[in-house]
């Protein structure tokens, strides 16, 4: 069981940001308020309420802090687990959604700011130089000796300032850039499971290249519907979690990705056949080795077994036809009797 030591005032407040970090909770007066019960009290019941849900590395939901008494999730619904549910964002990705785009919008209005003054800048400058260079024509040569040397600090000057101000942009550019490419990156994730989602794995199976073997998995949660009706959809995301990352510590150089539902798929590339379905047959074993309780009950869940379907290919060879035959190839083993791995014909 995880404890929680009791801290002095300044480590506790460094020990509540990182409770937030860990737990990938929004900064905000209520989750910060419950962070705080549950550290200053570590061998209250809260702190061990918490540390039994915890136990393993696993991370709070925020259906597991409204139960125990913190802020309710920001969603009306529960966060279930079925296709309906998972395609809307949970209230911590709706947090780093929004923060992401503000941040996005305060960046764009700085570097427009920035570009306007650059433009102004130089508009004026040019302004004054064909002023200056008028005035230069009319004047006698000593006064034209000194308009060049005035003229010349001018440039000089407005030079620098033009310089520093497109360094203030194109820093402002690069800090917009690495804003979009998060905002890209969190856009696919799934976030139940944090493994791909649907668009990032087609991305990726669009990205092959041309003439490279490939191999397309689909693995389903034999009788998933069974753990929701039996123990709600709370255990059943975790069990969608734990199927997904375990099937993705034994695909290693796959791209897995939550496909819908309790259905996942693998893209492997530069494997046969063969071989891919060896991989995927080992990940079967890993979840059905595996032993899950329901944590508010600690009732045993059972034996969570997936049933798989491969089919081979090339890279040019469509998405939808390899998804086709490897559908196929999971129906038959489900039709055969689940937990098991069979190749398309």
């Amino acid at each position: 069981m995880v404890e929680f030591p009791r801290q002095k005032d300044a480590e506790l407040y460094e020990a509540v940001g990182q409770f937030l970090a860990d737990h990938k909770l929004s900064i905000e007066p209520a989750n910060y308020a419950f962070a705080y019960r549950v550290l200053v009290d570590p061998a209250g019941p809260l702190a061990r309420s918490v540390a039994d849900l915890t136990d393993g590395g696993v991370r709070l939901t925020a259906q597991d802090i409204a139960q125990l008494g913190g802020p309710a999730p920001t969603n009306a619904a529960p966060a279930g687990n079925g296709d309906a549910a998972s395609s809307r964002p949970s209230s911590e990705l709706i947090v780093q959604a929004d923060a992401m785009i503000a941040r996005a919008e305060m960046q764009v209005a700085d570097f427009s700011q920035a570009v306007r003054s650059i433009h102004a800048e130089t508009s004026g400058f040019g302004r004054d130089l064909a002023a200056s260079a008028a005035a230069m024509r009319q004047a006698d040569p000593v006064t034209g000796t000194d308009e060049v040397f005035r003229l010349t600090a001018t440039m000089i000057d407005r030079a620098n300032v033009a310089e520093r101000r497109m360094a203030a942009a194109e820093q402002e550019a690069e800090a917009l850039r690495s804003a979009l490419d998060e905002a890209r990156g969190t856009a696919r994730l799934d976030p139940l499971t944090e493994l791909a989602n649907r668009r990032a794995f087609d991305e990726a199976y669009d990205a092959v290249p041309p003439g490279t073997p490939i191999a397309l998995a689909l693995c389903d949660i034999d009788h998933f519907k069974r753990v929701n009706d039996d123990f709600g959809h709370a255990v059943g995301d975790r069990v969608l979690r734990a199927v997904g990352l375990t099937i993705a510590s034994e695909s290693a150089g796959a791209v897995v990705a939550r496909y819908g539902g309790e259905e996942f798929a693998i893209l492997f590339t530069g494997v046969d056949l063969d071989a891919a379905v060896a991989l995927v047959d080992r990940a079967r074993s890993a979840v059905a080795a595996r032993r899950f309780r329901s944590r508010k009950t600690d009732a045993p869940i059972g034996v969570i077994t997936i049933s798989g379907g491969v089919a081979a290919g090339m890279s040019d060879e469509p998405r939808e036809v390899l998804y086709a035959r490897a559908d196929a190839a999971l129906y038959r083993a489900k039709a055969a009797g689940r937990n098991r791995a069979f190749s398309a014909a």
